[in-house]
C-alpha cells in the first residue's frame, strides 16, 4: 500500500510505521511529545498515527475474541459502566440521551463554560469502515452547516481507544408533530413551524448536503418554538452516488421507510428531491394527525410495494377522518390547495414534485398570504397515461375509435397555434416598440443627466400624449409604463408610481390586455417598490406577476418561450433583490441561482444576464462570502465592458462593488481608488445631485473615515445626505446608510452627543423601513454602544453589545464578520471593567471570525490583540499576552 488516505491527502504509510515502531514501546507519559514530534505540524499525519497507537492499546484484538465477548461487546447498552462516565477535554458526560444506528449520544456539559452540550460518539468504530464513514459524513456535514435552525456542531475529536466523537448544540425540544399536538396549534402555526424546517433543509441544500432522513423526531421544537433540525446521520453530498457507502452488501438501507421516497425504496439516484417528498409526509402528518400510508403492519416487501404504487388519501379526507384538531378550521378550497400543495410535494414521480425545498416554500407562503399557488393538480393527460400503462390492451381498442376524431382536431389545433403564434408576434412587436420609445427617452439602459438633454420637460410631454390614447387602452398601458420606467431612472418615485398605476388601470380597461403584459406591469412595480422601500407591496407584486407567468413556463408546450423564460428570469431576479433587501441571503442566493438558470441562452444581450450575476454577487457579499462576491463581480465587470465601454453607469456599479469588498478586507486605498472611478462615471452620466452618484459618495467617505481624513470625509458626506434626503425624504434606508457614516465622524471627533444623535435616528430609520430584527439595526445599535464605550460608560455599552451580538447571530449567523466584531468590541467593554476571564474569551471568539475574512493588520483586529494581551496579564500568563503583544507588533502600520 503505498500511502494511507486521510481527510482527502495521502499521508506516508512508511512514515506512520516508521513513527508507530519508535513510539509504541515507550512509556506513555512521554508518547503525547514524542507524537507531536514525529508529526512536525502535520495534522493528519498527528491525526493517523495517534488512531494507530489508540487502536494498539484496545485490548484485545478482532480475531482473538470469542463470540461471546463480541456479542457482550456489541449489545451492551453503552460504553460505560453506570457511574463511570469519562471526561476529556473540557467536556463531562452526564448521562445517556439516547442510542441510534450512528452511535450513543449523551448529555455533557462543557465544564470551563458550564454550558450543556449534545455528545455523539460512534461506538465500535473499528467493527465497521462504512459506519465511520458514515459518522464522519454526518461531522462534516454539520460543519458545513450555520443556520438558525440546524443544530450547531461546536467540537470534535477522538477518545484514546480510538472512538470519533463531536460534540453539538444540545436542544431541549420535543418532536414536531408531538409539539403541535400538544399546544394544540392551529394550521397556520403549524404552518409557520413548517417554514422553519424547509428554511434549515434548503440551506443544507445550498451547501450541497441532502438530509434523506427528514422525520418529525429529528425536528425538535424548543419550549419557545424554535425549530432545531438534527441528526444528519445518513446525509449526503450531492453528487456524490460514486461513493455510497449507504447501500451494503447485504442491501441493509439507511432510512425510515414510512417517510422514504419511491426512488430509495427502489435503490435508485436520490437528490433534493427526496427530501421534498420527505417534507411533503412530513407535512402531511402535521395537517392530518396520521402518516399518509400505514405501515405499521406490513412486512418489508408490503411495504416497498405500497410506497410505490399507492397514492395516500387527500390530506384534507385524511384530516377529517382522523378528526384532526385542524380539520374544521378551513373553508374547503383551503383544503383543496393544501392537498394540491401535498400531493405536489409527495408526488411518486420525481419529475413532478417542486423542483426544490424554496419551490414548496414558496406556496406555503403564497397559501398564508391567501394567493394561488404555483403548483397545479396532475392534469388529465398524466392521469391518462398512468392509466394506460396499466391497462394498455382496453386502451388499444379505444384509441382505434379515437383515431378519426383525432385527425379532425389535429385541423383545429394548428388553427389555435396559428393563432397563437400570431399573438406572439404581437405581444414581439410590442415590446421591441416599447424598447425603442425608452432608448428615445434615456439614450440606452440609463436615464441621462436631466438638465443637459432636458429629460424631464420630454418626458412630461409624454403623459400629456399617453393620455390622449383612450381609444387605444393597451398603447396607453404601454407608454404609462415607459413613462414610469423613466421616471423611476430620473430618481422621481412619486411621478413613477403614478405611471405605473395608470399603466394597469388601462391594463384592467384593454379587454384583450395579455397576461404576460400585466406581469411585466407587476414586475416594473414591484421593482420601484423596492426602491421605495416598500418591501410588502413590492412582494405582493412581485407574487402576482410570477403567478401569472410560472405555470406558462412550468409547462411542458413552453419548454421552447424563451418570451416567458425571459420574463420569469426578470422576476426571479426582483425577487431575489427584495430578499436581499430583507437580509434573507439564503433565500436571495437560491432565488438569483434559479433566475440565472432560468435566463434563455437565446438572449442575444448578455447584460440582463451579468445584472442577475451582479445581484447574487451582492447578496454573497452581505453575507461575508466576500471572494465569491469578488470572483463574479470580475466576470460581470468583463461583460460590461465589453458590452457599454469604459464610461457607462453599469461599470461604474460594478466598480463600486468591487469597493466594497476591498473595504470590507481592511483595503481602504484600494477601495477609495474603485469608488472615485465610479463617481467620475457616475457624475457625468448623471449629474453631480442625483441620488446614484449620492449613493457612491458615501462609500467614498467611508474609506477617507478609515484612512482618518476626517475633514474631508465630512464635506463627502454632507454632499451625499444632502442629495438623499431630497430624492428619498428623511426616513429612507439610503439617508440611513448616510447617517451612520457621519455619526462616525462624530466620534472620531469625539463629538458624542452628535454621534449618538446620529445613530440613534440611524435605528430608528432602519427599524422601520427594514424591521426590528434587521442587521442594519443591529449595525446602528453597535455604533452606539461605541459611544458609551468611548466616554468610558462601559457597563452601560456592555449591555447594548450583548444585544448586537444576539441580533447579528440571528440575523447573519455567529461565523458573519459583523458578529466577529461584536463580540470583539463586547470584549473591550469588559476588559475595561476589568473582567478580565470573560473579556478574553469574548475577544479571541471575535478575533477568530474576523481573522478569517480580513487582512491581519485590520483595525478590529489590532484591538483585539491588545485587549487580549491585556487580559491575559492580568490573569498572570504572561507568556501567551506576550505571543498577542508581539502579533500587535508586526501588524502595526510603520512608524514616520
Amino acid at each position: 500500500m503505498a500511502g494511507a488516505r486521510t481527510g482527502g491527502r495521502r499521508v506516508s504509510w512508511e512514515r506512520l510505521q516508521a513513527a508507530f515502531d519508535a513510539i509504541i514501546d515507550a512509556p506513555a507519559p512521554q508518547r503525547d511529545a514524542m507524537v507531536r514530534d514525529a508529526s512536525n505540524g502535520d495534522a493528519d499525519f498527528e491525526r493517523e498515527l495517534r488512531e494507530l497507537l489508540a487502536a494498539d492499546t484496545m485490548g484485545l484484538p478482532l480475531l482473538d475474541r470469542s463470540n461471546a465477548e463480541w456479542a457482550s461487546a456489541l449489545l451492551s447498552d453503552t460504553p460505560w459502566p453506570d457511574g463511570e462516565l469519562p471526561q476529556f477535554g473540557p467536556y463531562r458526560l452526564l448521562h445517556l440521551l439516547g442510542e441510534g444506528g450512528m452511535g450513543v449520544v449523551y448529555l455533557g456539559e462543557r465544564v470551563d463554560v458550564q454550558r450543556k452540550v449534545a455528545v455523539k460518539l460512534l461506538r465500535d468504530a473499528w467493527l465497521s469502515p462504512a459506519r465511520r464513514a458514515r459518522f464522519t459524513t454526518e461531522q462534516r456535514a454539520l460543519a458545513q452547516l450555520d443556520h438558525p435552525n440546524v443544530a450547531r456542531l461546536y467540537d470534535a475529536g477522538t477518545l484514546a481507544n480510538g472512538t470519533p466523537w463531536f460534540v453539538m448544540e444540545y436542544v431541549e425540544g420535543v418532536p414536531l408533530h408531538r409539539y403541535c399536538e400538544a399546544n394544540g396549534c392551529t394550521v397556520s402555526q403549524r404552518l409557520q413551524l413548517f417554514r422553519a424546517v424547509c428554511s434549515a433543509v434548503q440551506h443544507a441544500h445550498d451547501q450541497a448536503i441532502i438530509h434523506r432522513d427528514l422525520k418529525p423526531s429529528n425536528i425538535l421544537v424548543t419550549a419557545d418554538g424554535t425549530v432545531k433540525l438534527l441528526d444528519f446521520g445518513i446525509a449526503k453530498q450531492i453528487g456524490d452516488e460514486l461513493r455510497d457507502t449507504d447501500r451494503t452488501h447485504t442491501g441493509l438501507r439507511m432510512m425510515t421507510p414510512a417517510y422514504a421516497a419511491p426512488e430509495q425504496v427502489r435503490g435508485e439516484r436520490v437528490g433534493v428531491f427526496t427530501d421534498v417528498y420527505a417534507l411533503g409526509v412530513v407535512l402531511y402528518e402535521l395537517l392530518a394527525e396520521r402518516l399518509p400510508l400505514d405501515l405499521s403492519s406490513r412486512t418489508p416487501g408490503q411495504a416497498d410495494a405500497m410506497i410505490l404504487d399507492t397514492d395516500p388519501q387527500p390530506v384534507s379526507r385524511a384530516a377529517s377522518a382522523q378528526r384532526a384538531t385542524s380539520s374544521t378550521s378551513l373553508r374547503h378550497s383551503e383544503w383543496n390547495d393544501l392537498d394540491v400543495l401535498c400531493m405536489t410535494a409527495m408526488h411518486k414521480d420525481p419529475s413532478r414534485r417542486y423542483r426544490s425545498v424554496y419551490a414548496l416554500l414558496r406556496d406555503v407562503d403564497h397559501f398564508l398570504a391567501r394567493e394561488p399557488l404555483e403548483a397545479h393538480p396532475d392534469a388529465l393527460s398524466y392521469r391518462v397515461s398512468r392509466f394506460v400503462r396499466r391497462r394498455w390492451r382496453e386502451t388499444v381498442v379505444v384509441a382505434a375509435l379515437l383515431l378519426v376524431a383525432t385527425g379532425a382536431a389535429a385541423t383545429y389545433t394548428v388553427r389555435v397555434g396559428r393563432a397563437r403564434d400570431a399573438a406572439v408576434r404581437e405581444a414581439e412587436r410590442r415590446t421591441r416598440l416599447q424598447e425603442f420609445m425608452l432608448a428615445l427617452f434615456t439614450g440606452g439602459d440609463e436615464a441621462g443627466p436631466a438638465d443637459s438633454l432636458r429629460v424631464v420637460t420630454l418626458v412630461d410631454r409624454g403623459v400629456q400624449e399617453a393620455r390622449m390614447l383612450d381609444a387605444d387602452a393597451a398603447g396607453q398601458a404601454d407608454l404609462y409604463a415607459t413613462l414610469g420606467r423613466v421616471y423611476q431612472k430620473l430618481g422621481r418615485f412619486d411621478r413613477a408610481d403614478t405611471m405605473l398605476q395608470a399603466a394597469l388601470a388601462a391594463h384592467t380597461k384593454a379587454r384583450n390586455g395579455d397576461s404576460f403584459t400585466r406581469a411585466a406591469l407587476l414586475l416594473t412595480l414591484g421593482d420601484l417598490r423596492i426602491d421605495q422601500a416598500l418591501l410588502r407591496s413590492a412582494d405582493t407584486a412581485l407574487t402576482q406577476a410570477s403567478a401569472l407567468v410560472a405555470p406558462r413556463v412550468a409547462s411542458r408546450a413552453a419548454a421552447r418561450d424563451d418570451n416567458a423564460a425571459l420574463l420569469h428570469a426578470r422576476i426571479l431576479g426582483t425577487i431575489g433583490r427584495r430578499q436581499e433587501e430583507q437580509g434573507l441571503y439564503d433565500s436571495a442566493t437560491v432565488t438569483l441561482q434559479q433566475a440565472v438558470a432560468q435566463y434563455p441562452a437565446s438572449n442575444r444581450d448578455p447584460s440582463e444576464r451579468a445584472s442577475l450575476l451582479g445581484e447574487l454577487a451582492n447578496v454573497h457579499f452581505y453575507a461575508g462570502r466576500y471572494a465569491e462576491s469578488d470572483s463574479l463581480n470580475r466576470l460581470v465587470l468583463a461583460t460590461q465592458l465589453a458590452r457599454s465601454g469604459e464610461r457607462h453607469p453599469a461599470v461604474a456599479e460594478v466598480y463600486i462593488n468591487l469597493g466594497a469588498t476591498e473595504f470590507e478586507r481592511g483595503r481602504f486605498t484600494e477601495a477609495e481608488r474603485w469608488y472615485r472611478k465610479a463617481i467620475d462615471i457616475d457624475s457625468a452620466f448623471y449629474g453631480a445631485a442625483h441620488f446614484r452618484t449620492a449613493a457612491h459618495l458615501s462609500m467614498l467617505g467611508r474609506s477617507l473615515v478609515s484612512q482618518e481624513r476626517y475633514d474631508e470625509a465630512t464635506h463627502v458626506l454632507q454632499r451625499a445626505l444632502a442629495i438623499q434626503a431630497a430624492t428619498f425624504g428623511s426616513a429612507h434606508p439610503r439617508v440611513a446608510s448616510v447617517l451612520n457614516d457621519l455619526g462616525n465622524v462624530a466620534l472620531k471627533h469625539r463629538a458624542f452627543d452628535s454621534a449618538d444623535a446620529y445613530f440613534t435616528r440611524m435605528a430608528q430609520v432602519y427599524g422601520a423601513a427594514n424591521g426590528d430584527a434587521h442587521f442594519t439595526v443591529a449595525v446602528a445599535l453597535s455604533n452606539r454602544a461605541t459611544v458609551f464605550n468611548e466616554q468610558r460608560q462601559y457597563a452601560r455599552a456592555e449591555a447594548i453589545y450583548r444585544d448586537v451580538v444576539r441580533r447579528f447571530t440571528t440575523a447573519q449567523g455567529p461565523a458573519h464578520m459583523n458578529t466577529g466584531i461584536a463580540r470583539i468590541k463586547l470584549g473591550r467593554s469588559l476588559v475595561r471593567q476589568q473582567r478580565w476571564a470573560a473579556g478574553a474569551a469574548e475577544s479571541e471568539a471575535g478575533y477568530a471570525i474576523v481573522a478569517r475574512q480580513a487582512e491581519p493588520g485590520v483595525s478590529f483586529l489590532q484591538a483585539a490583540r491588545k485587549d487580549i494581551a491585556e487580559a491575559l496579564s492580568a490573569l498572570g500568563r504572561p507568556a501567551q499576552a506576550a505571543k498577542w503583544m508581539k502579533e500587535w507588533e508586526a501588524n502595526a502600520p510603520p512608524k514616520p
